[in-house]
């Protein structure tokens, strides 16, 4: 406690109140915080750097691939408070906190010495707090993602993934996990999940065939926000015409239409069957009109028919192969184009993604070579992925594309005066190429399963490329059939 300075900022405190639900959804426990109004910061004065590596989706699955493959258990771990930990560099001052005030220094405030919930800088303060700790014990950083942190020594391995403060651990030595586990315990309020369950808020089930991702209470939640908990289920999630009319009005709740787009986003992460309709409604989400919302509804009656799907994890090869499509001029208004691809590693599909150019393509070959480049940036970051976890590529990454100027274009230094404002694009593909790294082979646009990322398609083609992302229901995967 000190007198309130002149010269600097003093921010709110507030409480804040949560319940506590498990995987079955029951309340387990009552939840109140203390945290700082940290909206009122200023850059410079008492914060600077905020940037908090996290782990991403395409690390999850390759590590959930890599533990299954090798029959390892993954246990699930959570620090209590975690941001509490991280030490404070900046200065900062905190009003006192309600029902907490010392009657006899009222005008006094609080300098943090610690990093507390609610500050900008606190979560990068506790992940530098985490990881020191972790290099301590003999870890390093993965060369691809920060989040993932890596023991190899005298043929112990063991990864340690990093999500604020969920945690996943696994490795090939339970004995050293087990120490592991215990320095952590002595330093940290450490809680022992057990086996992987419920990650992120995705539902993580073991079973005979691998593991099954899938978000089935988070859906619900999603359409009863949205009122369509009782709605009619539709086959696909898109219509095959999508233009706005020029009569368009605009959208009454656009405050809802963003929200319910953002929760489609985080909901696409274990669905690439829906990413092409999530960014379609995502492009909107500033000027919402009716038509959108009529999109958007579409969307949520094929989630009310498909709440149990979700993504497949199973052993097979190791593998990486890659898809990449494109639809130019997609858009009738702007005529920019739209990029997709996945990515595999063996049976299991780990990335994807649907992106909306930023200028215009002036050809098919142009808007291919565009996301054929996207997904080689990709794919070379998964490569680098993959050999920090031990299962190095040895032979070029296969990127099928059905273009076939897009192809010839890769393969060959051909140039000339139409093809020179990819020449970036160009010398990046063919340099990679010609190292040995990619390769790039034409596929039947039939076979190509990117097209599911860069359209509307008819239901029978929708239904077929999403059996072929492997795309399904946790009881087709018991039986075998994705």
């Amino acid at each position: 406690m000190v007198p309130a300075p002149s010269d600097k900022p003093v921010l709110g405190s507030k409480w804040t109140f949560k319940t506590k639900i498990n995987p079955d959804r029951q309340l387990t426990n009552y939840k109140a915080r203390l945290v700082a109004q940290g909206c009122s910061q200023e850059f410079g004065v008492n914060f600077t750097e905020t940037f908090s590596p996290v782990a991403k989706m395409v690390t999850i699955c390759m590590l959930l691939t890599v533990a299954l493959t090798n029959n390892w258990s993954i246990k699930q771990l959570d620090i209590s408070n975690a941001f509490l930990h991280g030490d404070l560099h900046d200065e900062v001052y905190m009003r006192q906190p309600k029902g907490f005030e010392d009657i006899q220094f009222l005008k006094h405030v609080c300098k943090l010495r610690k990093s507390i919930y609610g500050l900008k800088q606190s979560p990068r303060q506790w992940f530098h707090k985490l990881t020191k700790f972790l290099q301590h014990l003999g870890f390093q950083f993965s060369t691809a993602d920060p989040s993932l942190l890596i023991f190899n020594r005298d043929n112990i391995k063991v990864f340690i993934l990093i999500y604020v403060d969920d945690i996943l651990i696994t490795g090939n030595n339970t004995a050293k996990m087990t120490e592991i586990l215990q320095h952590l315990r002595s330093k940290f309020s450490l809680k022992q999940l057990g086996d992987i369950s419920l990650y992120l808020g995705i539902q993580v089930i073991k079973n005979t065939s691998g593991y099954f991702l899938s978000q089935p209470h988070y859906a619900q939640n999603l359409l009863q926000i949205a009122g369509f908990a009782d709605c009619k289920p539709s086959p696909s999630p898109a219509s095959l015409r999508t233009s706005r009319k020029q009569d368009d009005q605009p959208y009454s709740d656009s405050t809802l239409f963003r929200k319910l787009a953002g929760s489609l986003q985080y909901m696409s992460i274990t669905r690439p069957d829906i990413a092409f309709a999530t960014n379609s409604i995502c492009q909107q989400m500033h000027h919402p009109r009716n038509s959108d919302f009529q999109a958007l509804k579409r969307l949520l009656r094929y989630l009310k028919g498909t709440l149990s799907f979700g993504l497949p994890i199973k052993t097979g090869s190791l593998r990486l192969q890659s898809y990449t499509d494109a639809d130019w001029a997609a858009d009738s208004h702007d005529r920019k184009s739209i990029s997709g691809f996945c990515t595999f590693l063996g049976p299991n599909l780990i990335s994807w993604s649907v992106k909306k150019h930023n200028t215009v393509a002036r050809s098919s070959t142009e808007a291919e070579y565009r996301s054929l480049s996207s997904a080689m940036s990709d794919v070379l970051w998964i490569r680098r992925l993959a050999q920090d976890l031990g299962i190095a590529q040895t032979s070029p990454t296969i990127i099928h594309c059905d273009n076939t100027s897009a192809v010839a274009l890769a393969n060959n230094p051909i140039f000339h005066a139409r093809t020179k404002h990819i020449e970036i694009d160009h010398h990046f593909i063919n340099g990679r190429i010609q190292q040995g790294n990619i390769g790039i082979a034409h596929i039947s646009t039939m076979d190509q399963l990117a097209d599911i990322l860069t359209k509307s398609l008819p239901i029978g083609r929708f239904l077929h490329l999403r059996s072929k992302l492997t795309i399904c229901s946790q009881n087709d995967q018991f039986a075998g059939d994705c």
